[in-house]
Formats: structure tokens, sequence, C-alpha cells
């Protein structure tokens, strides 16, 4: 089981990304280079908004390069938690479930309060956004990733907002969640102790080329010459 980039080129205007990679099922990966990298675009293709110019997206060995990104077994969190404000929070996390209507049935709400209870947030469904903390709201946002139930999450620079101590617990949950469930998880971070902190392997991205995974501690304990140019190490 695993999620394989096969022979990737994919292009975003005069931006051109290459990426030829396996992630085993289960890992936690951070995705490692400096801004306008390629980072955002490498998770853009692996998520289906941007279709490669050639090469395949495969999971699990099955392609699913043409599928689109509600098709995919991946969900994904942005720095914008992508919840609505006029929504109570289980009615966003409903709405995750059935993007149609946000109808579930008696079985769903259960699932919705065993997130929200796994995510610190128990209680929390008749909730707005305006009656939350940043951090509150950060954790309504994963449960609301986490109630999709797609074994592959993409997290792109979610909690960058928050302050260290926040942003740890986030991590800390992410971790707790993926270890519980078996997710595979790529994180985006400018920030090599988050690496350190959550992710057995890294993956660097420098000028769109895309490396395979390598462990964490020994790829920034010895960074090639450009990630220690990015990381400062000397």
């Amino acid at each position: 089981m695993a999620l394989h980039l096969d022979h990737i080129h994919a292009r975003s205007g005069t931006f051109d990304l290459t990426a030829d990679l396996r992630i085993e099922a289960g890992q936690r990966v951070a995705i490692i280079g400096a801004s306008g990298s390629g980072k955002s675009t490498l998770l853009d293709v692996i998520a289906g908004f941007l279709p490669p110019v050639s090469g395949k997206v495969l999971w699990n060995g099955a392609d699913i390069t043409a599928k689109s990104p509600a098709d995919r077994p991946i969900s994904i969190l942005f720095q914008d938690t992508n919840l609505f404000p006029h929504l109570t929070i289980a009615q966003n996390l409903a709405l995750a479930l059935n993007p149609a209507t946000g109808r579930v049935r008696s079985g769903g709400m259960a699932l919705i309060e065993e997130r929200l209870s796994r995510v610190g947030l128990s209680g929390f469904g008749s909730r707005r956004l305006s009656e939350m903390s940043g951090g509150q709201q950060s954790r309504a946002a994963l449960a609301r990733v986490l109630v999709q139930a797609r074994p592959v999450v993409l997290l792109d620079e979610p909690f960058a907002a928050l302050g260290p101590a926040l942003k740890d617990e986030m991590l800390a949950l992410v971790a707790e969640a993926a270890e519980a469930e078996g997710l595979t998880v790529l994180l985006v971070s400018h920030d090599p102790k988050d690496a350190r902190r959550f992710a057995q392997q890294s993956i660097v991205v420098e000028a769109g080329q895309v490396s395979p995974p390598q462990d964490t501690n020994a790829l920034l304990d010895n960074p090639p010459p450009a990630l220690r140019a990015y990381l400062g190490a000397g």
C-alpha cells in the first residue's frame, strides 16, 4: 500500500514540477523547501487540483490521476480552516460528510461527535467559529478532515498562524489520529523542528524538483547544500 507519483511532470503557469517517488501507507512525511520551490504545487497534484502534463498518481496501485479531488482518497487542510462561519461546527462537519445537502443520518451525527471528541471538542457541535478561540477553530478544522475518513491527509501549513505551544499541540493531535487510524500524512512546513517532531520521513522540494522521502533526522543532520542554505545551517 502506497502513494506513488510515477514520473510526474506538472506545470503551473511557467513553473514546472517533477516528481518520481513512493510514500508507504501510514507514513508521516514532511515537505520542506524554500518559498516558491513547489511545495503547494506538489500538494495540488496529489489532491487533484492540478492535472499533471505527464505521469500518474496512484494509490495502492490504482490510477487516480483522472479522478476529481472529491473522488480521491485524500483530504486537505489549508491555512484557511475551510469552515463556514454562519454554520455550527456540527453543520460544518455534516457538510464534509454530505457536500450535496449537509444532511446525515443518526449514525453520521454519532461519527461527528466522536471526531469532535477525538480532537478535544466534545460538546462543541452547536457552537459557531465566533464563539471559539483560534486553537479551537484549528481543532474543528482537523475534525472536519477526520470525519471524511480518507486514508491520505495533506496539511498545507494549517497551523502556521498559531503560537508555538498551540502548534505543537495540534501536530501532536494529528500524529495521534494518524497512528490510531493508519493515516498517511504529508505536512508542508517551513520549520525543521516541526519536521523532526512530526515526520519519520521528509521530502525536499527545490526549484520544482521533488526528492524521494528520506529519514528526517538523517536529512536534517546532514542536509544537501540547497537545503542547508535554506535552513541557515552554515
